[in-house]
């Protein structure tokens, strides 16, 4: 038969426990600075989002904001404009997508086709298109021949892919916040 003994804990295994655990300690308050030095200082944080009242911009005009170093397009469509947008054949596009896909809801839950906002980049080699201006009467960019679409859409040239749209929300009926 088999004499199974316990075996007490000596002061030299209350040392053990105590070193490792002082050592652990003492290494995660070392760690932690050098981590936490990575996390975003408060100037890039204040620049992750902006509030902007999109009231005052008339009809058939566009103006551009800066959010996160890159120009932002807000468009106010006419009624011209927004069919156009929409009487696109979507097949008939290189990187398909409705123009009420590049749309978010108000804040009375519909879609507001009139504002459109776009990140003002071309998609080819980053530079920033010219509104109003190309065949589709939407963007153009100079560099390379790019022309957009009154949704932002890849028309015709270089670019592969649609104008993107920022992460954004209608804050009120006049006012929307970017990011």
């Amino acid at each position: 038969m088999a004499d199974i003994h316990a075996v007490e804990p000596t002061r030299r295994d209350f040392l053990y426990v105590a070193t490792g655990a002082f050592a652990a300690v003492g290494v995660g308050a070392a760690v932690w600075p050098l981590i936490d030095q990575m996390n975003p200082d408060a100037s890039v944080l204040a620049l992750a989002s902006i509030e902007l009242d999109i009231g005052s911009v008339p009809v058939g005009q566009e103006i551009t904001v800066k959010w996160r170093g890159k120009p932002v397009f807000v468009r106010h469509r006419t009624e011209e404009e927004i069919k156009a947008a929409e009487a696109v054949d979507i097949s008939t596009l290189r990187d398909p997508q409705t123009d009420d896909a590049r749309l978010v809801k108000g804040v009375d839950g519909k879609l507001h086709p009139e504002w459109l906002i776009l990140i003002g980049i071309c998609t080819h080699l980053g530079c920033v298109p010219l509104a109003y201006k190309g065949e589709y009467d939407g963007y153009f960019c100079p560099c390379h021949g790019s022309v957009y679409d009154t949704s932002g859409r890849i028309r015709q040239g270089p670019a592969p892919l649609n104008l993107p749209v920022p992460p954004y929300e209608f804050v009120s009926d006049t006012k929307i916040k970017i990011g």
